[in-house]
This record gives C-alpha cells, sequence and structure tokens, in this order.
C-alpha cells in the first residue's frame, strides 16, 4: 500500500544572522496560514504526521499547519538547508507504516529530496516556491521510487 508525504518548504523569511534565527515575513506568514488552512480542510491526511527543521522559519510555519490541523509539531534535526538528502530518506525508510507524514524544511533540501525521491537523482529536484507543499506517494522512500502527486503554492489557493 502506498505512503504518503508531504514536503514543505518555510514560508517567505526576512534577512538575518544566524541563518537558523531567520524569522518569516508578515507575508511568510500569510503564506503559511493560507496552506495550512488548505491542508485542514482536506479528508485524506487523517493522522498526520508532522515534522520540522528546528530553524526558526521552519517551526513558525510547522506551527501554523499544527494549529490549523489539530496535530502535534516534531523536531528533526536532519532537516536543515544543507543536510544530506539520502540522509533524510534513510530516516524515512524507518519510518514506514505510520500513515502520512509532513516534513517541513528549507531549500536546497525540500527540491533535493523531492527529486533523489522521485527521480533518483538529488539535483534533478523541484524549484519550490516558499510555502509551497509538494506530494509524493510510495510503497518504499528510496531513490527514484516514488511518484509526485501535486505540488500546490500559496498563489495555487486564490
Amino acid at each position: 500500500m502506498s505512503e504518503r508525504l508531504l514536503i514543505m518548504r518555510h514560508g517567505e523569511a526576512g534577512p538575518g544572522s544566524p541563518d537558523a534565527a531567520r524569522e518569516l515575513t508578515a507575508q511568510g506568514e500569510r503564506e503559511a496560514r493560507r496552506l495550512a488552512n488548505w491542508l485542514a480542510g482536506r479528508d485524506d491526511l487523517e493522522g498526520l504526521r508532522l515534522v520540522a527543521s528546528p530553524y526558526v522559519r521552519a517551526q513558525q510555519t510547522a506551527r501554523a499547519v499544527a494549529e490549523a490541523c489539530g496535530v502535534e509539531l516534531e523536531t528533526l534535526s536532519c532537516l536543515t538547508p544543507d543536510d544530506s538528502p539520502q540522509a533524510v530518506a534513510d530516516w524515512l525508510l524507518e519510518q514506514a507504516g505510520q500513515g502520512p507524514l509532513m516534513l517541513v524544511s528549507h531549500m536546497p533540501l525540500v527540491g533535493a529530496l523531492t527529486g533523489l525521491l522521485v527521480e533518483g537523482r538529488g539535483e534533478r529536484g523541484l524549484g519550490f516556491p516558499t510555502a509551497a507543499v509538494a506530494e509524493l506517494e510510495a510503497d518504499v522512500w528510496a531513490a527514484g521510487c516514488a511518484r509526485l502527486v501535486r505540488c500546490t503554492a500559496p498563489a495555487d489557493l486564490v
């Protein structure tokens, strides 16, 4: 039976240093809420597990999803911008059979992870607009084994 994975990029973030402390802009907060409300209105995500990068902007985005969907937020240290897509894919293999899963992270990781899972190569990943969500299905979370179901950005929900 296929499993579902949603990979989301955080909303628009402002400049700053250190990178881990950058916060969402007002636009980024609106983007995150728009996608969160859309996700909350769906009936195919029952039992959603939500996992986010520890960086502030990803946590802010994921909190909007958690509040809208009524789910708990978990933090995973290997979801930062420069982490390895293969390390995340290895972690995904350990999560098999737990229902729909959503990751909230950053570029370039979200694009590379999507490329790895769908195309078998991280450099063939999607270009994610801020707060966009890619939905994948697979029987196993291994390189080239997933199917991209759809990609939804805040602008698609107008």
